[in-house]
């Protein structure tokens, strides 16, 4: 058995991100040597890294170079050199997930043929290697307006993601490589974090349902646990389990599905890192996410991941027309709230929408939170001092 703790091992981290910060927290707690990589000078790991360094994430030589100092190699982002990955699996370093995985997932194209190679419920789609060939499918009827344009790489937090409506949406539609999914009529839209770990013990979370900002494409609220039917809540986690097993993960996978007006459920993409949709576990449950992934990719035993009870997880976005030094305006008065943590993510510049920080409420009774969250977002706003 490998000492991880107080000893010389040293896990490295792609992606210097609010999801690495978060990450850091647990191997702190552990005292887990880390080396951390990303672009960004002002990354907000570089506060709690043992090790930072300023890096290029798709250069492979950047990669091969950082891959080299650890004994093991996980991710925060899927935009990384994969090529690199490869070559560092060859020379005998563990990637936590595997550059196989992380290959199937970060093309959405890919990805989707996937889902139809082993079976599992997915939206119809089409793939295009450009606009004028998707353009050319919907002039021979080949494809039908409304449907789903989600760009083949590159998109995230709502980003690379179009519902064309009309013919005048296509034309704003980005020339690159993309898929355009059949638009599912949806009741839910659900999501399951299943842990794995290399000996092959594989674990789920309850079920969370998440609702979206209409504008921004971003997850508003994650509630957990979601309020469908518990035979619904069954079915979901046993497909989400379905899935882990068949890209034979190592990790955190989450899988966003949406629960149809049949009460079916089909699968719309998943994310192998942890995830937006598993934060309320920093608070809510036994095991949060983030310890969860360590546990998964050192082989350790899995921990519990029930709810200790209802949480729910607001988004801390930036405000529109603000663009700056962050303010965080009215965090006094959400500290006077009940069951209320913030986290403030660290970053230093706000922008419309991006991502700041996340509120977690936790309270006995599921209802009251969502009451107590509604209130969070509309008091606590992120602006700028212009």
């Amino acid at each position: 058995m490998i000492n991880y703790f107080s000893s010389d091992f040293k896990l490295g981290i792609l992606g210097g991100g609010q999801l690495g910060k978060m990450l850091l927290y647990e191997t702190r707690k552990l005292d887990i040597n880390t080396i951390v990589m990303d672009p960004s000078e002002e990354a907000p790991c570089k506060i709690s890294a043992n090790t930072f360094i300023q890096g290029d994430l798709m250069n492979y030589e950047t990669v091969l170079d950082f891959g080299r100092k650890v004994d093991l190699l996980t991710f925060e982002i899927e935009s990384v050199n994969v090529e690199a990955l490869k070559q560092l699996e060859k020379e005998g370093i563990k990637v936590y997930p595997s550059s196989d995985t992380l290959e199937k997932i970060s093309d959405k194209v890919v990805q989707k043929q996937f889902y139809l190679d082993n079976g599992l419920p997915t939206a119809v789609f089409s793939a295009f290697n450009s606009r004028a060939e998707l353009l050319k499918a919907f002039s021979e009827n080949q494809i039908s307006l409304p449907f789903v344009w989600k760009s083949a790489t590159g998109g995230y937090d709502g980003r690379g993601v179009m519902i064309v409506k009309s013919k005048e949406d296509l034309t704003q539609v980005p020339d690159r490589k993309c898929l355009a999914e059949k638009l599912v009529p949806f009741k839910n839209e659900l999501a399951v974090i299943v842990a794995r770990n290399p000996s092959g013990e594989a674990i789920s979370y309850p079920v969370v349902e998440m609702e979206f900002h209409p504008v921004a494409n971003q997850v508003e609220y994650v509630i957990c646990p979601a309020r469908i039917e518990a035979s619904i809540s069954k079915k979901a986690r046993e497909l989400a389990e379905k899935i882990s097993a068949a890209f034979k993960h190592v990790g955190l996978l989450a899988v966003e599905m949406f629960l149809t007006q049949e009460d079916e459920l089909v699968v719309n993409e998943v994310a192998p890192r942890p995830h937006n949709s598993g934060h309320y576990s920093i608070e809510a449950s036994y095991t949060n996410q983030f310890e969860q992934h360590l546990r998964a990719i050192l082989d350790l035993p899995l921990g519990n991941t029930e709810s200790k009870v209802a949480g729910i997880m607001v988004n801390l976005s930036g405000e529109k027309n603000h663009t700056g030094a962050p303010i965080y305006k009215n965090m006094e008065q959400i500290l006077k709230m009940p069951g209320v943590t913030p986290h403030i993510y660290g970053k230093k510049e706000t922008r419309p929408f991006r991502k700041m920080g996340h509120v977690t409420i936790v309270n006995k009774d599921l209802r009251t939170a969502r009451t107590i969250a509604e209130e969070v977002k509309n008091t606590l706003k992120v602006i700028s001092e212009n």
